[in-house]
């Protein structure tokens, strides 16, 4: 298995200090990957150029770029130029995030996510492929514009990629979604996977891979996991480190009804616990909702509690289907050390 180390997006005091220093020690100590996000503040790609420009060897992922935020055409030149600049480190993470950012902040139509996620990647690819100039016409995206003008026309990127089948992950927890990863990307990045209840995963992954032309072998499609690693001698002061936020993505991430993390914990057999965190998230009691979120619930997705404990639940996750590990984890190198030591060496 191996690390990777999240770094997200920033919070409102921007760039998180010693960011520099943060990742060359990752890449020191053997974190295999570095990768940003993007919400509704700073961006994914800006952060991971000027991490990419000072380190040597780490792959720069996007966990995740939003779709909506960019046209296809876009994030395949960003894709492109970002690759040629790090050697060939970069890695496309895409999502589509959910309608209120999608509609709130870019102003777009929440389209059904599975035929406008076909069309993106399948727009990207051919801008990456450079065999002829693109054109696409889809369900939802179509190169050139359809009823525009008339004057566009195809084209072909100027500068031909360093890799014409750079990896393209795509963010998914429905299992139509899942599913479509399997089919049309090389790797799934997992939100809220659990070793111990992942038998839908699974379904959806063999469901994808059955497709025809479905993209990669089972060997070659990456799983990045996102997951919560508190190294903490009191299990429960390191789950209060985590309530908020959970009750924050389970109740506070859509209505009832569009809230796709919520679904996550529905599906892993969380439904009546699920259903009170956010109920009472909605209510405007954050902190009842914090508190309904058991403690065991937390380490089905999270990795919390004395490093004896983690190393001995890391077996698990082993035999699991994630192949990398994405941490998020405090800034100290000290800190930095520990988790590798504990995901590396066992």
């Amino acid at each position: 298995m191996k690390l990777g180390l999240l770094l997200g997006f920033w919070g409102e005091a921007g760039p998180p200090p010693r960011l520099l220093e943060t990742v060359r020690e990752a890449e020191t100590l053997g974190y295999e990957s570095v990768w940003t996000s993007e919400a509704f503040g700073s961006d994914a790609l800006t952060p991971l150029a000027w991490v990419g420009a000072h380190t040597e060897r780490m792959r720069l992922g996007t966990s995740i770029m939003q779709m909506a935020a960019r046209a296809p055409a876009a994030t395949a030149m960003a894709a492109l130029s970002l690759d040629h600049l790090s050697g060939g480190r970069f890695v496309l993470g895409l999502g589509v995030s959910g309608p209120e950012l999608v509609e709130g902040w870019y102003g777009q139509p929440f389209d059904p996510p599975l035929g406008r996620t076909r069309d993106y990647v399948e727009i990207v690819r051919r801008v990456l492929r450079r065999r002829e100039p693109v054109e696409c016409q889809g369900r939802h995206l179509s190169l050139p514009l359809p009823g525009g003008s008339g004057l566009g026309r195809p084209f072909l990127s100027m500068v031909r990629p360093l890799r014409p089948d750079l990896p393209i992950l795509l963010a998914a927890e429905g299992p139509r979604n899942v599913a479509l990863a399997r089919e049309i990307a090389d790797g799934w990045i997992a939100t809220y996977y659990s070793p111990y209840r992942d038998a839908h995963y699974r379904a959806a992954l063999a469901e994808g891979a059955a497709r025809a032309g479905a993209r990669a072998t089972a060997e070659g499609f990456e799983i990045v996991a996102t997951v919560p690693l508190i190294v903490d001698d009191d299990v429960e002061a390191a789950a209060d480190r985590l309530r908020g936020l959970f009750a924050r993505f389970i109740g506070g991430m859509g209505p009832r009804g569009r809230n796709f993390h919520y679904n996550a914990f529905v599906r892993m057999g969380y439904e009546e616990i699920a259903t009170r965190v956010r109920d009472l998230w909605l209510e405007g009691r954050a902190e009842e909702s914090a508190a309904a979120i058991p403690t065991a619930m937390i380490e089905q997705v999270a990795l919390i509690g004395p490093a004896p404990k983690i190393r001995d639940e890391l077996v698990e996750w082993r035999r699991s289907l994630p192949t990398t590990l994405l941490v998020h984890v405090t800034p100290e190198p000290a800190v930095l050390r520990q988790v590798a030591e504990l995901v590396l060496d066992g």
